[in-house]
């Protein structure tokens, strides 16, 4: 079973202030703002969902291919790319456009002031869903407005089961746009704030969108992951992470958990353990595509979180 993970590619500048924003921006100033903070720390992440997710799921093992629009400066993220073993061959590069940025200072606080740039992201909808049966599987994640309506249209037309995940794009849809996806899609992923959210633009209950998908997927950060599939609800335990070092992509890992374990055609308690593993593996490391494990590792770390062996067949 081959996934196409649609979804962005994106550059994540991360700066560090060694101060606090409290003290340099003046409430009664505001209006006439003008600041300037010295960031001797400083870092260049790949990131974007698609990206993001498509290196987990290298990393479990599972078959898929990202597919999203890049930049012309995206020749150091291709190279990486080619390095893990990741496929290029859904890309598309917009010769008169950057790869989307995302500028990320954060204080002592951990306080953030991000610039975003979407760039090429912009230009999603200029790809389509392949239609030839090499895709038996997909996710629609994060994206440009357009090309997220556009690749969840194309999968159901497809008759291609889909992930809808919307996470920070959810804003950007009105409740019959959101009503519309969950027609669509056979599974949607949400964290509890994403679920009452759509909750509020759909006016459907959490239970009434599970009637109409396959399994409907709540993520509740340390409290773990509820699962509601077949008129059941599957309580899935947060795996513990070892350190807390930058919770960014650890939503990206979790998806490429619940894209291993449909692949692998696994029951829905092992698959939320593996994806609640991967978000946890994932929290342990700054940046979104630095966590790495072997096979044996993960195996044995998911025996010792969760008591009992991970049986993939």
């Amino acid at each position: 079973m081959s996934a196409l993970i649609c979804g962005s590619f994106a550059y994540d500048t991360i700066m560090v202030y060694t101060g606090h924003f409290k003290n340099e921006i003046l409430p009664d100033r505001v209006h006439m703002l003008n600041v300037s903070f010295l960031v001797p720390e400083m870092r260049r992440e790949f990131g974007g969902c698609a990206g993001n997710i498509a290196y987990s799921l290298k990393l479990l093992g599972g078959e898929g291919a990202p597919m999203g629009t890049v930049g012309k400066d995206f020749d150091d993220y291709a190279e990486w790319m080619d390095e893990h073993g990741i496929s290029r061959g859904h890309l598309k590069r917009i010769d008169d456009a950057y790869t989307a940025q995302a500028y990320i200072t954060t204080d002592l606080d951990d306080n953030q002031i991000t610039a975003f740039h979407p760039g090429a992201m912009n230009y999603a909808q200029e790809q389509a869903v392949p239609t030839d049966g090499s895709v038996t599987l997909g996710i629609v994640s994060p994206d440009g407005r357009d090309g997220m309506i556009q690749h969840a249209a194309q999968f159901a037309e497809a008759g291609i089961d889909f992930i809808f995940d919307p996470g920070q794009g959810l804003p950007m849809f009105n409740g019959e746009e959101l009503t519309q996806f969950i027609e669509q899609a056979s599974y949607v992923s949400v964290n509890d704030y994403e679920a009452e959210l759509m909750r509020d633009r759909t006016g459907l209950t959490a239970d009434q969108m599970a009637e109409k998908l396959k399994a409907l997927i709540i993520t509740r950060g340390p409290e773990g992951s509820i699962i509601r599939t077949g008129g059941e609800t599957i309580e899935v335990p947060a795996a513990t992470p070892t350190a807390l070092a930058d919770p960014t992509g650890c939503g990206d890992a979790y998806r490429a958990g619940l894209i291993y374990g449909l692949q692998k055609g696994l029951d829905w308690a092992t698959i939320g353990r593996i994806a609640s593993l991967m978000g946890a593996i994932k929290i342990e490391r700054p940046g979104t595509q630095n966590h790495s494990f072997s096979k044996e590792e993960f195996a044995e770390r998911y025996r010792k979180e969760f008591e009992c062996e991970l049986v993939e067949s």
